[in-house]
């Protein structure tokens, strides 16, 4: 373990305690994998990860309707606002809304950092026409986007979506989560390394990767590229700050991973010692 380094959990997402079973249900569903965790509130993440050794916490949900955007950005606001020490918020947004200059327009109004997005759950493909209006407005916001990347099953945001976004908006920051290719990490990372305005998360991708994988692909992006982050509640954040800090890094590249990358593209402060 590298003491005192300060720990970014970049890739959390929360729900209503009154929804929050049925939502972890439902994403296990999705990808078939029936090992979540926590419960997915607030609370337990908070309990569990600060006990595991994680400062902050990046949160955010999706909006598979227009209409859930609002109440669901208010919800991640309201959280934040409980914990404003310990956790960040994003907004989400939906292609199909009728107005989403302003639904950007309350994501800034409430204080979240950044726009998450899910092409597969919310349901269309990343470079999709009626997606360019969500990036038009982050670019002119300056408001980075966290999105899913990845998936064999589906091509909503593999790398042939991916890269032609990429290059249409070169001054939009985005997060591709899951190394930039979920159950196609190796692929994604050839393909997608050295992209300028793209930075990679880890997060659901331990499970299925042993050490060499990693590394492979963490030489490829690049320590400079790279956040660490759990996909609460599917993982355990402890456990999963474990298997990265097992990795061997040095402690400034540990530095980068665990929070200057994620401070940076979040806009969150560059804590990345603790206090003795």
């Amino acid at each position: 373990m590298i003491q005192n380094l300060f720990v970014t959990d970049a890739h959390c997402h929360i729900f209503p305690e009154k929804i929050a079973a049925r939502a972890v249900e439902g994403t296990d569903r999705f990808y078939g994998i029936r090992l979540s965790h926590g419960d997915g509130t607030v609370a337990s993440l908070l309990r569990e990860g600060v006990q595991g050794g994680i400062d902050r916490f990046v949160v955010h949900s999706v909006a598979t309707t227009p209409k859930q955007a609002t109440s669901i950005n208010r919800f991640i606001a309201g959280c934040v606002g409980q914990a404003p020490d310990r956790l960040t918020g994003l907004g989400t947004l939906h292609p199909d809304s009728d107005d989403l200059r302003r639904d950007v327009e309350e994501i800034l109004a409430l204080g979240l950092h950044g726009v998450k997005l899910h092409p597969d759950i919310q349901g269309f493909r990343a470079d999709d026409p009626r997606c360019l209006k969500i990036y038009d407005l982050c670019t002119a916001f300056d408001l980075p986007v966290l999105m899913h990347t990845g998936d064999k099953r589906y091509d909503n945001s593999n790398p042939n979506r991916i890269l032609p976004l990429l290059v249409r908006y070169p001054s939009l920051t985005l997060v591709g989560a899951h190394f930039g290719g979920w159950s196609i990490w190796e692929e994604a990372s050839r393909e997608l390394a050295g992209t300028p305005n793209l930075y990679v998360d880890c997060s659901s991708s331990f499970y299925a990767l042993d050490d060499d994988a990693i590394r492979r692909i963490i030489e490829r992006y690049t320590p400079d590229r790279v956040l660490f982050g759990s996909d609460y509640p599917m993982w355990d954040p402890a456990q999963e700050l474990e298997r990265f800090l097992s990795l061997g890094y040095s402690r400034d590249e540990y530095r980068k991973m665990l929070s200057a990358n994620a401070a940076k593209v979040f806009r969150i402060g560059d804590d990345n010692e603790r206090a003795s």
